[in-house]
């Protein structure tokens, strides 16, 4: 989820709902879905990836996954916003 094109796709889909997040919001948001993922259970874990991947399709050269951006997108606005901020917003 690093690769350029993900996150600009990314950053593009949340501008919808999030016009003043920048491209580099959209990076730093999703790199912190790494030190999330451990922490989660693995329930929290098949909701992510339900909300992120449309699909895979595996051939001899290897697999590729193709991503939902609006899912991806969603996640990136929730990354970004400070967890005090996402509380508040829960409540």
């Amino acid at each position: 989820m690093r690769q350029p094109e993900v996150v600009l796709g990314a950053w593009r889909a949340a501008r919808s709902s999030a016009s003043d997040m920048t491209e580099d919001d959209a990076r730093l948001a999703l790199k912190r879905l790494d030190p999330l993922w451990e922490e989660l259970v693995p329930a929290g874990q098949a909701r992510i990836i339900h909300l992120l991947v449309d699909g895979v399709d595996v051939g001899a050269g290897g697999a590729d996954v193709r991503l939902k951006l609006e899912g991806l997108a969603s996640l990136a606005r929730d990354l970004a916003t400070p967890p005090a901020e996402s509380a508040i917003a829960a409540a």
